[in-house]
């Protein structure tokens, strides 16, 4: 079993159980306790388990949600893939929303320069980073700005996109599964994500595999209001195969 494998397992036997050990782990998977605390180092540094004493616990059951520099840091690849995948979807000129997320951001960065868009965001981070750029109309959403996603959420934010009639939104999310749809831990957060996704003629994910199967407090999207889900080669072939029967398109980048 390769180790991208195995820590898949890890993952799933917690969010199964609630909790895994690393004496039980490492039995069960017939590696050493080092294998298993290295793997779940990995996990934690993923935002998807928390470590505690003796094993971790999927992050879920604990409300809790990593930071934007935390999340930006792993997967790093994955999401640079996934970004380059995604300019496919861009209209050739006329209008997207890029919602605010490290994978997202991704995108941001390698936009090309010879098309002429109007760039919605609602991050502080991405307006100052595509303001200079002299093919984009970038237009910021207001609002309080949440200091762990870096992302303006409430009224000010919501208002506009109520108005607002965009070609593509590319949407982040903190999690996915094919029952309940798309989720985040803020309530807020998901006000604003789903009226992005009201506002877009075309919707488009962009989400590394360790996002799937895995549920938060608050749902902004079904995957039938989706049009196209990119995520990497990570992604299960089978799981994959079931997101498409549930409305979207999928590309493993």
């Amino acid at each position: 079993m390769y180790a991208e494998e195995r820590q898949q397992e890890i993952l799933r036997r917690a969010r199964a159980a609630g909790r895994v050990d690393v004496v039980s782990l490492a039995d069960e998977l017939d590696v050493t306790t080092e294998t298993i605390r290295r793997d779940l180092t990995v996990l934690e540094r993923a935002g998807v388990l928390r470590r505690v004493h003796g094993g971790a616990i999927p992050v879920e059951r604990l409300g809790f949600e990593p930071a934007l520099a935390t999340r930006d840091e792993v997967m790093t690849a994955e999401k640079e893939r996934i970004a380059k995948a995604a300019l496919a979807e861009l209209p050739e000129d006329g209008s997207v929303i890029i919602d605010a997320g490290s994978t997202t951001g991704r995108l941001a960065q390698v936009l090309p320069a010879d098309r002429e868009l109007t760039v919605v965001v609602n991050s502080p981070p991405l307006a100052t980073a595509l303001a200079t750029r002299g093919n984009l109309n970038v237009i910021m959403l207001g609002g309080r700005v949440r200091g762990r996603t870096l992302a303006t959420v409430d009224d000010w934010a919501l208002q506009p996109l109520a108005h607002l009639h965009v070609d593509v939104a590319f949407m982040a999310t903190n999690g996915c599964s094919v029952t309940k749809g798309l989720t985040t831990p803020d309530p807020a957060e998901a006000a604003i994500k789903r009226a992005m996704v009201r506002a877009a003629q075309r919707c488009v994910l962009l989400a590394d595999h360790t996002k799937f199967t895995n549920t938060y407090l608050a749902g902004f999207a079904a995957l039938s209001e989706i049009d196209v889900v990119i995520s990497d080669t990570g992604l299960d072939i089978a799981l994959a195969a079931d997101l498409s029967a549930a409305g979207p398109e999928v590309v493993r980048a």
